[in-house]
């Protein structure tokens, strides 16, 4: 592909180029920044139903009657988040979130802690979340099946796309399916409990069978069944995933921000525990049987297991089948709705770990370059880093949810809790200088609020990992511990530049007492004379020319062509017996160097300019290598001396026309040369 070519296929993708300016055009409204930032924790209720089933199953059916009371916590819980978070984003709008409220108010350890946790659960969101997806479809799709990785990585890629056009863009793309789903869930639920008012809604296709209790399960009493209670509610508590997202967003939200973020957190929130306490009041009506391993735990009629032939379909996939059973359109609708907002659900990571990952590179904790905003003001290598990671994930885990979700929550309730205990230090502080009294009343009121916040969270964060940690938990604090450290060791790397390369108050411009320039020449061509010319402009104190002799012949050849040409440079021959180039010009400007330490040696090197790709691999091999080298040498300067050849000047062309490729001139993209 040519360039040219390759540039529009990009504007094609991308959508055009974006100036600095436009920044404000991308903002999102409430109505797209709902979608946006909280189709996570919406579709959430389409698998954590799943895994308070799958949990339960494992003591048999008689656990089945604690379903609705751990969803009523777990909607609690969420609760009491949303109302704490509502907090955040008013305190915090600069949009670091947990990373700033924590580092503030806590330290930079903390901090740090919070953001590895997050960007460990962004990941996790993504692969989650498109697995999720995947195995959903597969209820309508039985085509689908041993399918799922290729089909999740697709699905990643098409999400990377999307959102390297912008937030904006992405926002209004993925807002439709957002909404439908939501239509779609609380509509099935109205016509189920209208349905189940007239005594019209069918059981589950899964009600005939019974549920039998895994070895080690038999008996539900005791601590094993408090144990398991507890683990069925952390499992549950994935559906706070991503609630955390707005408080990173803000900025992205349009004026007045924090506003704007406070009531999308409310809608969110109201609509998040509605739509799940939904789902788990129907899936106990229809007496809903949904186990860890169907073939053996399903009993028949007839008490035999019902065997590796049987096909269970999801938590919300059975409902959807028993509520529309007079009418299939409707089961699709939620089908297809579920799978879309599973995988759209992964666009909340997309739009929280950039942001994330551009603050920490602005505090020197991640490479600078995750700071930058790509050609559509998104923050493209942020995107790129998270679908990379993804997939990485799917893969590994074969796209399997029971497997990703066992690692999932623990990084978002770390990032809860030490963010709670932040805010209650930020009021505490203010109140001690605040004298207004309605505004101390205020200060005590949200103090209280996150304090119940902290509670709540500190204890399902506990209950997280003692029923999580030998089930794969392990695997994501390691990730977290592992993040934490290298983003450490990234910002010792950057403080340590930035002291080598400080400027001391004593300190000036120290010129070099002489500049011995060096020619590298391997033939008399137009390229070395021009480096010859370049060094001689230059004027240094003393200038001459170097070959290597490897080739005793070829070196005879090149001194009387250039005794004949009269150059008036003097060309010296380094031997060179074992027929190396590097090595003998390294040590001939160290010499160089050890004899005059406070000369400067500046090292021309002729270089061709090519227009094709497959050239660079013809030519300037040796240059290349020696670059690489002189420039660990102190006091050596590398100089290249292009010569353009041919083919480079069809190069320029072609990018002379990309900058008028998908009408950028008729926007105003190309300037005058005196506006650049």
């Amino acid at each position: 592909m040519t360039p040219a070519l390759g540039d529009i296929g990009k504007r094609l993708l991308l959508g055009r180029k974006l100036r600095s300016t436009q920044l404000g055009e991308t903002l999102l409204p409430k109505r797209l920044a709902l979608p946006v930032f909280a189709s996570d924790a919406l579709s959430s209720v389409a698998y954590a139903p799943d895994e308070i089933f799958l949990t339960l199953s494992l003591a048999g059916l008689a656990a089945y009657s604690f379903s609705w009371k751990i969803g009523l916590l777990v909607a609690f819980v969420m609760l009491v988040v949303v109302a704490s978070y509502r907090q955040n984003v008013h305190a915090y709008p600069s949009g670091g979130g947990d990373y700033e409220v924590a580092t503030v108010n806590i330290g930079p350890t903390a901090g740090l802690t919070v953001a590895s946790a997050l960007m460990v659960d962004y990941v996790l969101t993504v692969a989650v979340s498109i697995s999720s997806g995947v195995q959903n479809a597969k209820s309508a799709l039985p085509f689908l099946a041993g399918h799922e990785v290729p089909v999740g990585v697709g699905l990643v890629l098409l999400l990377t796309a999307m959102n390297l056009r912008g937030v904006r863009e992405s926002g209004a793309f993925f807002a439709t399916p957002t909404y439908i789903f939501m239509a779609a869930v609380i509509g099935m639920s109205l016509w189920g409990v209208i349905r189940y008012s007239f005594g019209d809604l069918p059981m589950a296709e899964s009600a005939q069978y019974e549920v039998r209790p895994e070895p080690g399960h038999e008996v539900f009493s005791g601590l094993a069944g408090v144990f398991l209670l507890a683990r069925a509610f952390s499992s549950g508590c994935a559906a706070l995933t991503g609630v955390e997202a707005i408080s990173n967003g803000v900025p992205a939200f349009r004026k007045p921000k924090s506003k704007n973020a406070a009531t999308t957190l409310l809608l969110l929130g109201t609509i998040a525990v509605t739509m799940l306490m939904s789902i788990l009041f129907l899936a106990d009506k229809i007496r809903l049987r949904f186990a860890e391993d169907p073939a053996t735990q399903l009993l028949g009629p007839d008490g035999q297991p019902v065997g590796s032939g049987y096909a269970q379909k999801t938590v919300i996939a059975q409902i959807a089948d028993s509520v529309f059973s007079n009418f299939p359109p409707g089961f699709y609708l939620v089908i297809g709705a579920t799978m879309l907002i599973l995988v759209l659900a992964a666009n909340t990571a997309f739009n929280g770990f950039p942001v994330l990952g551009s603050i920490l590179a602005r505090d020197g904790f991640l490479p600078r370059q995750l700071h930058t905003r790509g050609d559509r003001l998104a923050y493209s290598n942020g995107i790129i880093v998270l679908a990379l990671c993804a997939i990485g994930l799917i893969i590994a885990f074969d796209a399997e949810v029971t497997k990703l979700i066992q690692l999932y929550i623990v990084g978002v309730f770390v990032s809860f809790t030490l963010s709670q205990f932040g805010m209650i230090r930020h009021w505490t502080r203010h109140l001690k200088s605040e004298t207004d009294g309605g505004k101390r009343r205020q200060m005590m009121r949200s103090r209280v609020i996150n304090t119940v916040g902290l509670t709540m969270t500190a204890v399902v964060l506990v209950i997280v990992l003692i029923t999580k940690f030998t089930h794969g938990a392990y695997i994501a604090i390691i990730a977290m511990a592992v993040l934490f450290l290298l983003m450490k060791g990234i910002r010792r790397h950057y403080d340590t530049v930035g002291k080598q390369t400080a400027v001391d108050g004593d300190e000036t411009l120290m010129l070099p007492s002489r500049v011995h320039a060096i020619v590298l020449v391997s033939k008399l061509h137009k390229p070395t004379l021009r480096a010859l010319a370049f060094a001689k402009a230059a004027r240094p104190y003393t200038v001459e020319a170097v070959t290597v002799d490897v080739d005793r012949a070829e070196s005879d050849v090149l001194q009387a062509e250039w005794d004949r040409m009269g150059i008036p440079i003097p060309l010296k021959r380094l031997a060179s017996p074992y027929r190396e180039i590097t090595r003998p010009i390294l040590q001939y400007v160290r010499d160089i160097r050890r004899q005059s330490p406070r000369d400067v040696v500046m090292v021309y090197i002729p270089e061709y300019v090519v227009g094709h790709w497959w050239e660079h691999a013809l030519h300037n091999q040796s240059a290349l290598r020696l670059k690489g080298r002189l420039l660990f040498t102190p006091g050596v300067m590398v100089t290249s001396v292009p010569y353009q050849l041919i083919s480079s000047q069809a190069a320029e062309e072609r990018q002379d026309r990309e900058e008028r490729v998908a009408g950028q001139v008729r926007r105003g993209a190309r300037k005058s040369s005196g506006d650049r």
